[in-house]
């Protein structure tokens, strides 16, 4: 799930702590890398870490030598690869090099970070450790069977050309132990007197397309339906809460822990789409990374499962969409509230480099509380599930229509925006019961259609809803997502509090705010141009 990380760092040569740099450096990469988040895209993991990892040093520096001379402190450069499924992701900053060599030659994969006042005198333009934030650069590439990247500190690259370099490695396919130490020997056979560190990484072969979650689903039957009263892998079935061509869900107790909690199982019909069974499993492994209250958790029973199923915690409540139809004109707070906690449980997915995609009332589960819980991922996107697999992505639509923002039409992915999206015609739709757009948004497939969608108010003479409610929700479902909300607190701060942006563009004319002020100002203009004739 988190791929191969290989890392160097090199300290520079002024600094009496830039060793200590080097080692917080790799050390930090390799082990919290893998603390990260398996739903992370490498991208995100490896530069949160980064982040932390610039911070310490540069906190330590300023500390120390450091404070007064940046060349004292602790600074390092550092490069990096993570090699996940069929993709080599190169992160760098520094002077320390990262090659590729395959059948089309040596490529470098890096750009020195590096200014040269002379040809004898340099300096770092950018290392971590010597500011607060440091950026990190970054791009990915399609691996390749065969491919042998060469990771090298300048106290090699330096004194050795790219052509020995090349025929040092190729000389020595079978050993690359060897070949590195050939390299090293003839940098300090070249006058090196500088760190000597070299990595060669080559790629004997890549992973199947085959999946944790694939491989689960062929080691498991489809189960039966289940009727009451009966026990089931450690579970007794209380009654069916929901059936469908896809799906069983049942109401059962876990005889272990006597908590009642949701069985949801494919049909035999279901069986024969993997696709569908690799979404209907990821659900609860999407589940058991999320820790929020207004998103559905997975029960967390660890026992041996004889057929393919998913367990959840089981919510006494209604659906949002059963609430809006026993609610048909609910107050301006009420809306808010609810509107608050989906925003909450949302922001939980992209967190975590979720996205949702398929929000709806259906969707969302209201306790008895009136507490939120987001259920159904069966539609979720994961950045770091997504980096697993060769398939193109979806070209059909895996939400509901209604909902959907108009980017997925176009077949475009999916964006933060896009779940901000839903969330706005879900308000609309509880302060309406209608929809910003009707149905016209799945029919406008070109951006430029989109561009022509006219928005319908949600005011209306027997609804209380103040003008700049309207002008967030409008600004929410905008049809291009640049124009919406960067964020879904933004959204729902304008819920709560009138923007002045949309405050002032309803700003009744002078006229009617103060028409004896209009006048009196009148006036005393004409009073002025009849004293200027006069006096000419």
């Amino acid at each position: 799930m988190k791929g191969i990380a290989v890392a160097m760092a090199d300290g520079i040569s002024s600094s009496e702590v830039s060793h200590v740099a080097s080692e917080t450096a790799v050390k930090s990469l390799l082990d919290d890398y893998y603390c990260t988040s398996e739903a992370w895209s490498v991208k995100s993991a490896v530069e949160r870490v980064l982040t932390a990892t610039n911070s310490w040093l540069y906190s330590q520096s300023r500390h120390g030598l450091g404070q007064y001379d940046k060349d004292k402190g602790y600074v390092c450069t550092l490069s990096a690869l993570v090699l996940k499924h069929h993709t080599a992701h190169v992160f760098h900053v520094g002077d320390t090099r990262i090659y590729r060599l395959n059948a089309n030659g040596l490529e470098q994969l890096t750009n020195d970070h590096r200014v040269w006042i002379s040809r004898e005198q340099s300096y770092l333009s950018r290392a971590l450790g010597v500011e607060p934030y440091c950026h990190v650069d970054y791009h990915a590439l399609r691996l390749q069977p065969d491919d042998l990247f060469i990771i090298s500190s300048d106290g090699l690259y330096d004194f050795i050309s790219t052509e020995r370099l090349v025929e040092t490695v190729q000389s020595h396919p079978a050993d690359l132990d060897t070949a590195a130490r050939t390299l090293v020997k003839l940098a300090l056979e070249a006058g090196s007197d500088d760190n000597l560190s070299i990595q060669l990484v080559r790629i004997d072969g890549l992973p199947d397309a085959t999946s944790n979650i694939r491989q689960q689903l062929e080691s498991l039957p489809i189960p039966p339906r289940l009727s009451a009263r009966t026990v089931f892998d450690g579970y007794t079935i209380i009654r069916e809460l929901h059936a469908s061509s896809r799906s069983y869900v049942y109401l059962a107790q876990d005889n272990a822990s006597r908590k009642t909690v949701a069985l949801k199982m494919p049909t035999i019909a279901a069986g024969s789409d993997m696709a569908h069974l690799e979404r209907f499993l990821q659900e609860e492994w999407i589940a058991r990374r999320i820790s929020s209250p207004y998103v559905l958790k997975a029960d967390l029973a660890e026992r041996p499962r004889s057929a393919l199923y998913t367990v959840f915690e089981y919510i006494e409540g209604q659906t949002l969409t059963q609430w809006a139809t026993d609610n048909p004109k609910p107050d301006i707070t009420t809306v808010r509230q609810i509107i608050e906690q989906i925003a909450r449980g949302l922001h939980a997915f992209h967190r975590m480099e979720m996205l949702h995609q398929d929000l709806r009332p259906e969707n969302i589960m209201l306790d008895r509380t009136g507490t939120v819980r987001i259920m159904d991922f069966g539609s979720v996107s994961v950045a770091g599930l997504q980096e697993n697999t060769m398939e193109t992505p979806l070209t059909h639509l895996l939400g509901t229509a209604l909902y959907s923002a108009p980017e997925y039409f176009l077949g475009e992915p999916g964006t933060p925006q896009s779940d901000l999206f839903s969330l706005g015609v879900i308000t609309y739709f509880l302060l309406s019961g209608h929809y910003p757009y009707g149905n016209e948004v799945a029919k406008n497939k070109t951006r430029a259609a989109q561009r022509k969608l006219v928005y319908r108010t949600v005011l209306a003479e027997d609804r209380a809803i103040p003008a700049w409610v309207d002008d967030a929700i409008r600004k929410a479902v905008h049809p291009l997502p640049e124009r919406r909300y960067e964020e879904l607190f933004e959204f729902t701060h304008d819920l709560r509090q009138p923007s002045r942006r949309f405050v002032n563009q309803h700003r009744p004319p002078l006229m009617e705010r103060n028409p004896v002020m209009l006048w009196q100002g009148i006036s005393f203009a004409l009073g002025l141009v009849i004293l200027y004739l006069l006096s000419t």
